[in-house]
C-alpha cells in the first residue's frame, strides 16, 4: 500500500543514508533503481511509510534546518544508543513531553535533521 505523504531525500551518499535508515530503524529495502549497476534511488519502508533515497551527486550535504523527519519508534533511549555508530549525531537528550511522548534530536550522516518520538512511559522522567 502506497503512502498518502512519502519523504524523499535527496543525497550525494546513497548508501551511508541507506544503511543509517535501514539499521537504525529496521527498515527493509523494498525499492532500488537500477538493480544492476549504480544505484542511484532506494525505497525503504518504515511502518506503513516509505522513504525515499536519490542519489545526487550535485547536492551538498549538511545542515538544511528547513525541515524535519518526525519518526515514530518503540524505544527513543534504546534508538539514540546507535546514532553516532551509524554516522549520524545526537543533537539533544530525550525528553518527556506533557502530552504523553518522549522525543529525541538527531542528524542523519547528510546533517538532516529528525526527530524520533516514542510513548513516554512517565512524565518528568
Amino acid at each position: 500500500m502506497a503512502s498518502t505523504v512519502t519523504t524523499i531525500i535527496v543525497t550525494p551518499n546513497l548508501e551511508s543514508l541507506r544503511t543509517f535508515y535501514s539499521t537504525l530503524l529496521g527498515a527493509p529495502e523494498t525499492g532500488r533503481f537500477p538493480e544492476d549497476g549504480p544505484t542511484f534511488f532506494v525505497q525503504l519502508r518504515l511502518g506503513d511509510s516509505d522513504l525515499m533515497l536519490v542519489s545526487e551527486a550535485s547536492v551538498t550535504a549538511g545542515d538544511p534546518g528547513r525541515m524535519a523527519l518526525s519518526i515514530e519508534v518503540p524505544d527513543v533511549d534504546a534508538l539514540l544508543a546507535r546514532v553516532t555508530e551509524l554516522g549520524g549525531e545526537v543533537t539533544g537528550p530525550p525528553n518527556d513531553m506533557p502530552w504523553g511522548q518522549r522525543v529525541a534530536h538527531i542528524a542523519d550522516p547528510d546533517g538532516n535533521l529528525v526527530t524520533s518520538r516514542g510513548r513516554s512511559d512517565a512524565v518528568g522522567r
